[in-house]
């Protein structure tokens, strides 16, 4: 018999994954958590559409609606598949997403190369002191390697020509939406500016530190606030949290 699955965490970051780890770990202590994960390929036009329409295959084997959650790219792929079918989403969980979902940290990259006289790993180094700072648990070339990874693997609709905008606005379902009081991609303001979205139940949240990815430097408090966030729903039966 197959399990009954509480909530799909969406990964369309390959390059960047393992950085999810901690915070889904957290959480399968908490409820049933299935990773959902698209990469594409190098020769490949990138296509956040495609990604939505595979996401949407995976979830139709679902017989209910889940908790959807996703981070930065996979955050937006989460967002925009709940506002095309409400229906398959018991609620949105977003990290390190914009209310202008477009700005990523992939934004910040290619405005950098176009105004720096830099290479590509120079600024990708710049890149890991931005979005983790100076006290990393790895050498910064192993960050240096995960981002070089992410731009050549997930959906991002920017590049060296330009970049895109996508439209604002929330989604019917019960919305999450966190991010770190020191990310200098999604700082306070693009928070904030998801206040003039949100309706009654939805809950904006910030992690005191941990920058762009601070759902792998804090996994126990983000994912006390999630859980928090999914109890209040009153839909699933209550879970323990972590002290």
């Amino acid at each position: 018999m197959d399990q009954v699955v509480d909530a799909v965490w969406v990964s369309a970051s390959a390059g960047v994954k393992a950085l999810d780890r901690p915070l889904i770990q957290y959480l399968s202590r908490q409820a049933t958590i299935a990773l959902w994960q698209y990469e594409q390929d190098l020769d490949e036009a990138s296509s956040l559409a495609s990604a939505v329409e595979l996401l949407h295959q995976y979830l139709e084997t679902q017989h209910h609606s889940v908790h959807l959650l996703g981070h930065g790219t996979s955050g937006i792929v989460a967002l925009l598949y709940a506002r095309l079918y409400p229906e398959k989403v018991k609620s949105l969980t977003l990290f390190s997403v914009a209310a202008q979902p477009a700005i990523t940290w992939h934004t910040h990259y290619y405005v950098q190369r176009k105004l720096l006289p830099c290479s590509r790993q120079q600024v990708l180094g710049q890149m890991v002191r931005n979005l983790f700072g100076t006290h990393l648990p790895f050498q910064t070339q192993a960050f240096v390697a995960l981002l070089d990874r992410d731009l050549e693997t997930s959906p991002s609709l920017h590049s060296l020509y330009g970049l895109v905008q996508l439209p604002k606005g929330g989604v019917e379902i019960p919305l999450l939406v966190c991010a770190a009081n020191d990310d200098s991609v999604i700082d306070r303001r693009s928070h904030a500016q998801w206040s003039r979205m949100l309706k009654l139940g939805d809950r904006l949240w910030r992690c005191p530190e941990g920058r762009h990815f601070f759902h792998f430097f804090h996994p126990e408090p983000v994912g006390n606030e999630v859980v928090q966030f999914w109890q209040s729903l009153s839909r699933m039966p209550e879970l323990e949290l972590t002290a």
